[in-house]
């Protein structure tokens, strides 16, 4: 994260970097658009290794008006995916044509092929799957299509741009809600032992921990120490760790399935399938994956300091 920091400084061209900072693009966007059309069509490209009978689940969802597409007047902002046990699972778009809407389309639709597998493989009462996985696959399906994307372009700049979103992806949620998760850990922590926090204590905390995860090449502002107030999933005790533990266990498992594993993507859909039936522990190891080791945290930030070294190059 480190080096990321410092990549992101050097880039930049700054003297000073703040907090700030880290939300200015590394690379230009692509000055691009992709018609829907087409942006189902990258989709299918890029989760292809998932086999033919993941993409005619995804062609019936596009061709059975499962997706809201457009923006439209007083349709609420954003995209989620949700349904009801016993009928298709539904998306809701705002797509513009961007890039990033196309990442969009492949990640909702991971939680839609989430939700169908494990209604149709579960009874009600274990068809929902918990918050812990419940960004597995959504974020599964971004990692496999990013890697497509990078090996079909020819062009740099896209290429770069590639690269920088997913580098803050990592950035946002490997790195970012485990210092929330840290910050929540310590605070409870206290008043667990029968100890006080004040805000100016939970400020201190916060803009040392801020300096910590960040490094001595971030200017840790401030007015940094303030913004665990405004955090909404603080107020929803130990949320927040559940996105860097599902966000490593997605790239680890896209990683497999990238590197042509005996059998990962057969696992793969006992997974997605599994809903509620099983701990999430126990899920994710019906893939190889045990998030009670640290190796899906090392495997997923072995590809962190992969696409890093992309970028320096």
């Amino acid at each position: 994260m480190h080096r990321y920091v410092r990549l992101r400084k050097k880039l930049l061209g700054v003297e000073e970097l703040h907090m700030y900072d880290v939300y200015v693009p590394l690379a230009e966007c692509p000055d691009k658009k992709y018609t829907f059309e087409e942006a189902k069509e990258m989709v299918k490209r890029g989760l292809a290794p998932l086999g033919e009978d993941y993409l005619a689940l995804l062609q019936e969802g596009f061709d059975n008006r499962w997706i809201d597409v457009y923006e439209n007047k007083g349709k609420r902002t954003g995209a989620y995916s949700w349904g009801a046990y016993g009928a298709h699972p539904y998306v809701l778009l705002n797509y513009h044509g961007s890039l990033k809407d196309v990442f969009t389309l492949a990640h909702e639709m991971g939680h839609a092929l989430h939700s169908w597998h494990s209604d149709h493989a579960q009874p009600y009462l274990y068809a929902g799957y918990r918050i812990f996985v419940a960004e597995v696959a959504s974020t599964c399906n971004e990692a496999l299509l990013i890697h497509d994307l990078m090996n079909r372009t020819e062009d740099e700049i896209e290429k770069r741009y590639l690269i920088n979103y997913f580098l803050d992806q990592f950035k946002g949620t490997m790195f970012r809600q485990t210092m929330f998760a840290e910050f929540e850990m310590l605070t409870h922590g206290v008043m667990e032992k029968g100890g006080m926090m004040t805000a100016g204590q939970m400020k201190e905390l916060y803009l040392n921990l801020n300096k910590k995860y960040f490094g001595e090449d971030m200017v840790s502002d401030p007015e940094i120490a303030y913004e665990w107030e405004r955090i909404p999933h603080f107020y929803t005790p130990f949320y927040v760790y559940q996105y860097a533990t599902g966000f490593a266990a997605a790239i680890a498992i896209s990683s497999r399935i990238l590197s042509g594993e005996p059998g990962i993507v057969g696992k793969y859909k006992k997974f997605l399938s599994g809903g509620n039936s099983m701990d999430p522990i126990d899920l994710l190891k019906l893939c190889d994956v045990d998030m009670s080791s640290a190796e899906p945290i090392k495997e997923a930030l072995a590809v962190f300091e992969e696409y890093l070294e992309k970028m320096t190059i």
